[in-house]
């Protein structure tokens, strides 16, 4: 993850999900902005490792999302862009983006406080997400979700989780749901 500020740029169509301003990196020394009220985006640090751990907790609790350790958090912080309030600088929401190899990549850990869902972060973060992934110069971005709707909506395609092999080596596998997965896979082309 580039440790520069990620902000929105209203443009027309420079390749991210259609109808919708584009995420683009701030150059070094500007401030982060945001086409979004009340929030900004920006890259996650060690720091706000207990702040995501609060985030994603009710969503672990329901099954939305998998857990993750404090330390699983600490070594893949890179991956991970959150939303930050202002004023007062709390993260109400996060994603991140997992590279399996030069060509795949996933979405996970994507969540909204719940206050503040409908006002647009998820596809805000979706979309930064998916910039980071163009930028590492992968083909596909796949996600997990029991939330299709919401990926589909924003260009994603259902698909079948054994055309990710990758993916269910490193993390299916060993999930605690394993035998009782309710999950969606869907996928964007790159």
């Amino acid at each position: 993850m580039n440790a520069r500020p990620i902000f929105g740029e209203q443009g027309a169509g420079s390749g991210t999900l259609p109808g919708k301003p584009s995420l683009r990196i701030a150059p070094e020394g500007t401030a982060p902005r945001s086409p979004l009220p009340g929030a900004a985006l920006r890259p996650a640090v060690l720091a706000d490792v207990a702040s995501l751990e609060r985030l994603m907790s009710p969503f672990v609790a329901t099954g939305d999302l998998l857990p993750r350790s404090n330390y699983d958090l600490c070594r893949h912080i890179k991956e991970y862009v959150v939303a930050e309030a202002s004023p007062g600088g709390e993260i109400v929401a996060c994603g991140s983006v997992k590279i399996y190899s030069q060509h795949l990549g996933e979405v996970a850990g994507l969540a909204v406080k719940p206050e503040w869902q409908g006002a647009g972060l998820g596809r805000a973060l979706l979309e930064a997400l998916i910039l980071e992934a163009r930028a590492h110069g992968l083909n596909e971005v796949l996600a997990l979700t029991r939330k299709p709707a919401f990926f589909v909506k924003l260009g994603f395609a259902p698909a079948e989780r054994e055309h990710f092999p990758l993916k269910v080596w490193a993390d299916c596998n060993k999930c605690p749901r394993q035998n009782c997965c309710d999950e969606v896979a869907v996928i964007l082309r790159l």
